[in-house]
């Protein structure tokens, strides 16, 4: 899904389209990353004006942050591992909970070059956005370098989050 490409958004970059959806409804958004290391706030904030929707953003990279500022229940973390679909909900969950926004979106997984396994290898994230509707989780796997991972991943994330201020999810 992410690679539609900008010209079908008529040539706008995914955070403007997203920012401008997110005015329009009236809803606010925070973002919870951890692969991306702050890329996903990163771009919402480059949008002038993102202060009218977007309340902030967490970096939780360890374990003990996703915990200590996501309420990610330690249980799931040791039960799935840090890069999966229970947690990446979770830490959607606990952005959206910790800013009191309509959405929460987060990003979980391994950039690589390094941490892959055979279960869960370089290039896996996971992507969630949660509602009070409810909650959509997403799984990519890219085979680029760190740098490209990063980049993919926070598109997936803007793309997921584009798609349901659309309609269609």
């Amino acid at each position: 899904m992410w690679e539609m490409g900008l010209e079908a958004m008529n040539g706008e970059a995914p955070e403007v389209v997203i920012g401008e959806l997110l005015e329009q409804r009236g809803l606010t958004l925070a973002v919870a990353e951890s692969c991306t290391g702050g890329l996903i706030s990163h771009r919402i904030t480059n949008v002038p004006g993102s202060s009218a929707y977007y309340e902030g953003g967490v970096v939780s990279y360890s374990n003990e942050a996703k915990a200590r500022l996501l309420h990610v229940k330690p249980d799931t973390l040791d039960r799935y591992g840090a890069v999966s679909e229970q947690v990446a909900g979770e830490m959607a969950w606990g952005v959206r909970h910790l800013f009191h926004t309509d959405v929460g979106l987060a990003v979980t997984g391994i950039a690589g070059p390094g941490g892959g396994t055979p279960e869960k290898p370089v290039g896996l994230v996971y992507v969630a956005l949660v509602i009070w509707e409810g909650e959509w989780v997403e799984q990519r796997v890219w085979d680029g370098d760190r740098q490209e991972n990063k980049a993919r991943s926070a598109e997936a994330a803007l793309d997921l989050l584009r798609l349901y201020l659309e309609g269609r999810l």
